[in-house]
């Protein structure tokens, strides 16, 4: 990123931070980074509080999405799901609540949302995310992994309809059903990202694409933005309590304890149907 004058910290600590830049670009960090920024109901509150303050702000031209650390996003943090025991679905429930208002909310903010994404996007979180951002920026080694159903459990933030938008129903079926590691050539064969520029320049050519877009006029960025979800707007809305519902359901099921064991474990699950 060039020298620039100090940004306004406008969320100084915790599992998010948000710093507005010059020119109107808000810098949206999540930071988690030894959680490989897994999602908590702790981080996710703050991001889907953090969204709330940018749409507030009218300062804000447009936003640039990143993760702290090895990783943009693992999805959600298995270690603390786990921990729940018989509690899980209820923790999931709210959850997936705030995930969903989160994704949503970028989804509905007039200025433009730029994610640059490194290392892994996975699970319900990074997929989400990805899929709820207007621009993906990929450095070439990233991967990217639907991950749900490996551990029993559903595709969330909406992108049940989202990703099925991005790269059609058949290839849809086929991530979030097998679960490929995606590589980030494919992904912008596919349609899943933007751009994909060597790692060393992924955030130079992140920041260069938000400023362009900050640098634009911002009423007909906006209306050109809203115009273009609400074509698919209602049906992520309308699949998000969908999704939602099966999410809390299927998390108080064996194989759901057993898929998020398995993933701590390193080793292929053992469903039972139960």
């Amino acid at each position: 990123m060039s020298q620039e004058t100090k940004p306004e910290v406008l969320v100084a600590d915790g599992p998010v931070r948000l710093e507005l830049h010059a020119g109107g670009v808000a810098h949206l960090r999540l930071n988690r980074p030894e959680s490989a920024n897994g999602l908590n109901v702790e981080l996710l509150r703050a991001l889907h509080e953090a969204v709330l303050r940018i749409h507030g702000d009218g300062r804000v031209r447009a936003v640039l999405l990143t993760g702290e650390g090895k990783n943009f996003c693992a999805g959600g943090d298995v270690h603390t799901f786990l921990s729940k025991g018989e509690a899980l679905p209820d923790y999931i429930r709210v959850a997936t609540s705030l995930l969903q208002l989160a994704a949503s909310a970028l989804i509905r903010l007039n200025p433009p949302v730029v994610s640059a994404v490194h290392g892994f996007a996975a699970g319900g979180g990074g997929m989400g995310l990805v899929c709820s951002s207007d621009f993906i920026v990929a450095g070439e080694s990233t991967r990217f992994l639907a991950g749900a159903t490996r551990v029993a459990m559903v595709p969330d933030a909406g992108v049940s309809v989202t990703l099925t938008q991005l790269v059609g129903f058949r290839r849809a079926m086929e991530i979030l059903m097998l679960n490929p590691v995606i590589t980030a050539a494919e992904a912008k064969e596919m349609g899943l990202v933007t751009r994909v520029v060597p790692d060393a320049q992924l955030l130079d050519e992140a920041w260069s694409l938000a400023r362009q877009l900050a640098a634009g006029a911002p009423a007909a960025l906006a209306n050109t933005k809203r115009l273009l979800w609400n074509g698919i707007g209602q049906g992520v809305e309308a699949a998000m309590p969908q999704e939602n519902h099966a999410q809390a359901f299927l998390s108080g099921t064996a194989d759901a304890r057993e898929g998020l064991a398995a993933v701590i474990d390193k080793r292929a699950p053992r469903f039972t149907g139960r």
